[in-house]
């Protein structure tokens, strides 16, 4: 299994892409992964032909597990053993050759383990979140270990039992204990999550309870970026973000953390852009450094990541550092979207659809006009913990402001 980020530690195989006795060339799509980070296909690191699947679709390894066999040729004697390693084996990382040596990994690489077996970092936060220890877990995952759903499923119990001698004291209160889940009748279709919809499921619900979300909203005249955007090939969303991105440096506390009672203001803008894949994902790639960057750059790297996003060849890193999200729904004929903020930020900006519509002008003489513009909404949602609702409502301004008003031409 080969590292896919920084954090990540361990990794399922969702579907191979190659079967024993296909060929591989450097670089083909050999299997897909899915993570608590990234879906992503990953490329082989050698040509030859693949001999022996070792981990089936649907399991879950640690980082460096040996997931399958590739040999010169179709002839070629197969030895999953390879040559005996030094004391304490460790498995080498990615796809290995039947005569390649192992190599062992850096410390940082043992992923951590607990009562119940290896603990994900996942699982770790959410223990520490909840209050529990490894132990009060009986783990369901592979080899007992683990899983997200175990934890979240002893914390809620917890909760029940904490929230019934109240609730028997004070029956008029409203339950703080979720809805069980709900149970199909007998004409339902039952589709199963994905482990990105679950990821997405868990991320939404968290930053639900963990911030004040609160939205305020502005209506933008794009008739000074459309002519520019229209010759130059662009959408509107690269204009928003260079308008974002400059915003921030007026309003930097847009562009922060909430610590333990105290603000972090991020000094660089990481702008992570939401994108749709096939109706089945929503991830969020990040474009680093975006405020040292014009509008041509943010344009051409938010494609590049979109596309990255589509063709499932992200990596842990492409989503990591994110400081201020975009999240572009516009192409729908949106209205008024209200995002939830991707913890731990503290703002997420929608951009929404944009239409011509009559609106009223002020001719250079003082009189009034009914001129057709292209008009959309830009929606924020942000944590009130961090700042107060003039705060965000005089960035929405500004932002505003500079696409109304600057002279886009000079930036194409």
């Amino acid at each position: 299994m080969p590292q896919l980020g920084e954090t990540v530690t361990e990794g399922t195989i969702t579907r191979w892409l190659k079967q024993p006795g296909d060929a591989v060339a450097v670089d083909d799509a050999l299997f897909e992964v899915s993570t608590d980070k990234v879906d992503t296909e990953v490329p082989s690191a050698h040509a030859g032909v693949l001999r022996q699947i070792l981990v089936p679709e649907g399991e879950t390894v640690p980082i460096g597990t040996p997931l399958a066999v590739i040999t010169d040729s179709a002839d070629d004697p197969v030895d999953v053993a390879g040559p005996a390693a030094p004391a304490p084996p460790v498995p080498e990382p990615e796809v290995r050759r039947p005569d390649a040596p192992r190599r062992v990994p850096a410390p940082q690489l043992v992923a951590p383990r607990g009562e119940n077996g290896f603990l994900s970092p996942v699982v770790k936060a959410l223990l520490a979140e909840h209050g529990l220890a490894a132990g009060e877990v009986v783990g369901t995952g592979r080899e007992g270990r683990i899983t997200r759903a175990d934890v979240l499923a002893v914390a809620a119990n917890r909760r029940g039992a904490v929230a019934a001698p109240a609730a028997a004291a004070a029956a008029a209160a409203p339950s703080t204990v979720a809805y069980p889940p709900a149970q199909p009748g007998d004409d339902d279709e039952v589709v199963e999550f994905t482990k990105a919809r679950r990821n997405t499921a868990e991320h939404m619900v968290r930053s639900l309870a963990t911030s004040a979300h609160t939205l305020v909203a502005t209506e933008v005249d794009y008739h000074g970026v459309d002519g520019v955007r229209r010759a130059a090939g662009l959408t509107f969303l690269p204009f928003v973000a260079r308008a974002v991105v400059d915003a921030i440096a007026e309003f930097p506390n847009v562009n922060s953390s909430v610590g333990d009672d105290v603000l972090i203001v991020h000094p660089h803008v990481h702008l992570g852009v939401a994108v749709d894949v096939d109706f089945q994902a929503l991830v969020v790639p990040v474009v680093k450094n975006a405020d040292a960057k014009r509008l041509h750059a943010l344009a051409g790297e938010i494609a590049e990541q979109a596309a990255k996003a589509r063709a499932k060849r992200l990596t842990a890193d492409d989503l990591a550092g994110g400081t201020f999200t975009l999240t572009n729904v516009g192409a729908y004929g949106t209205l008024v979207t209200t995002p939830v903020i991707n913890q731990p930020q503290v703002a997420i900006l929608s951009t929404d659809g944009v239409k011509m519509r009559p609106v009223a002008l002020k001719a250079p003489n003082g009189e009034w006009t009914i001129g057709v513009h292209p008009m959309g909404n830009l929606c924020l949602s942000f944590d009130h913990r961090a700042y107060d609702g003039a705060y965000a409502a005089a960035f929405l301004a500004r932002v505003r402001e500079i696409l109304e008003t600057r002279d886009w031409s000079q930036e194409v």
